[in-house]
């Protein structure tokens, strides 16, 4: 059966409060239990002693000596004998044969006890070495209970031991006092009473701000995404719980508006040639058709166009793969050094259009070799070196350093263009997404060519970034480990 959490949590606390407080009872109970028992303890021999004390000296009669015997030792109050050296009673309180004020107990039926075996108790005993004693003994046949003896000896005026003075009081049934055992068990009530209803709160602290949070998790999951919760908590887990709520509904957030603004994006880029090639095709149909000299710019921009598309569908393509961990690679040893260098020779030819200079700058001792795809990293030189030709000023140089680093090798691209603000460089590897006016369509991209370039390092266990260069610029650079890449790296 499902239980609400508070109430599990209230019942579990309650549990664990009620076992440690029964146990810190029972601990208490026997340490109050051995204090009392060392009192009574105490104050019997005290008692013994003032008696023997007293009687110091004085002169006893043993004509009407008797055995001991327990049945008066059961009996409410401390009991005195006064026994001879040989442990016979010589006097003893209450007196033998006087009506008890209360019915005697079972033990009333005990045989009487002979002197040697009185005399025998340790506590007598210590007593005849003048020594003050006492001792813990049950009575049989009153149920187990406990009488407290205590034994003190009488000195003659010649400093014998003339006799022993013995006291007995029987001790409670539960080894306290009642009034005592009640006050104990009121002040353990309360005690767990207490703690249940601190548990209680707490387990509602803990219950109300977990029960908001599935109210909010209701919420978002039926398409409110800008929805955040506050559980106004002062415990640290559920405050740090809180952050991550708010920032996991924060990312779905953005995570939605960007599959929108991808649909949109892609629509858009869709739309421009095929409404194109649409155009031509209905020109074409109007009867351009049979002018040959006319209908050869038509055609040679439906081929563009065509182009076009095809280029946009194998780069969405690509990044769905990635997206699905299908991105294959096809590994083989590859020279990192050269292959820059051939693509740089690659396009040489478009940098001098752009007036621009490619400089390359090798730092690698032997040259970098690594275990790559090489065709995929031809595609991100590729988007990188024509990002930064299309953006470099006239007459200025684009470098590509090559050098080793962390066991694997970094290419960095830099331009002296107009550079990208710092609060877009986390952002340019994203799908479609342009920073300004100077990267935008007039210049061939489609806004795809970085985000391909990020989902191929990923999956060569690459690591891809962008940075300003403090001499004007931007310098798009990536690492790639020396080692094979790993099969199950994130793709992006």
């Amino acid at each position: 059966m499902r239980t609400p959490i508070q109430v599990r949590l209230a019942l579990n606390n309650l549990l664990i409060l009620l076992l440690a407080m029964v146990l810190a009872g029972g601990l208490a109970w026997l340490a109050v239990e051995k204090l009392y028992l060392e009192t009574q303890r105490e104050n019997l021999v005290a008692q013994a002693t003032l008696i023997a004390t007293a009687l110091y000296g004085a002169p006893f009669q043993t004509e009407a000596a008797q055995p001991y015997t327990q049945t008066a030792n059961v009996l409410p109050g401390i009991h005195t004998r006064l026994l001879s050296e040989g442990g016979a009673v010589l006097v003893g309180l209450p007196l033998s044969g006087s009506e008890p004020s209360v019915p005697l107990p079972l033990a009333e039926s005990s045989s009487p006890i002979t002197p040697e075996d009185l005399t025998a108790r340790p506590e007598i005993q210590s007593a005849l070495r003048g020594d003050p004693g006492s001792a813990i003994r049950p009575v049989p046949t009153a149920g187990g209970r406990r009488v407290l003896y205590a034994a003190a000896p009488v000195y003659a005026a010649d400093g014998d031991i003339a006799g022993i003075v013995y006291l007995a009081t029987p001790l409670p049934a539960g080894g306290l006092p009642v009034n005592l055992a009640l006050q104990f068990l009121g002040v353990l009530f309360v005690a767990v009473s207490l703690a249940s209803l601190a548990g209680r709160g707490l387990a509602s602290q803990i219950a109300r701000p977990l029960q908001e949070l599935a109210s909010s998790a209701e919420v978002l999951a039926s398409g409110e995404l800008t929805h955040q919760t506050s559980l106004q908590s002062r415990i640290t887990e559920l405050e740090r719980l809180e952050q991550s709520f708010n920032s996991m509904a924060e990312d779905l957030r953005r995570s939605d508006q960007a599959q929108k603004a991808f649909i949109a994006d892609v629509s858009h880029e869709l739309r421009t040639p095929l409404t194109v090639i649409k155009g031509t095709i209905e020109t074409l149909e109007d009867g351009a058709m049979d002018d040959l000299r006319g209908r050869i710019p038509l055609l040679d921009s439906m081929h563009r166009e065509t182009d076009r598309l095809i280029r946009l569908v194998n780069d969405l393509l690509v990044l769905v793969r990635a997206d699905a961990g299908e991105l294959r690679l096809h590994l083989q040893t590859v020279s990192l050094s050269a292959l820059v260098q051939a693509r740089c020779e690659t396009m040489r030819f478009l940098a001098e259009r752009e007036q621009v200079e490619l400089c390359l700058k090798d730092e690698t001792p032997e040259g970098a070799t690594l275990q790559a795809d090489s065709d995929r990293l031809s595609q991100v030189l590729d988007n990188l070196l024509d990002n930064a030709i299309l953006h470099a000023p006239p007459r200025t140089t684009v470098t590509v350093l090559l050098r080793e680093q962390q066991e694997g090798v970094t290419c960095a691209v830099c331009d002296h263009g107009p550079g990208i603000p710092e609060e877009h460089l986390a952002r340019i590897f994203d799908r479609f997404y342009r920073v300004d006016n100077a990267r935008d369509r007039g210049h061939g991209g489609m806004g795809l060519g970085l985000a391909i370039s990020h989902a191929i390092v990923q999956a060569h266990s690459g690591n891809i970034w962008a940075e300003v260069d403090p001499s004007g610029g931007t310098v798009l650079a990536f690492w790639l480990p020396a080692g094979t890449p790993d099969p199950d790296s994130t793709q992006s």
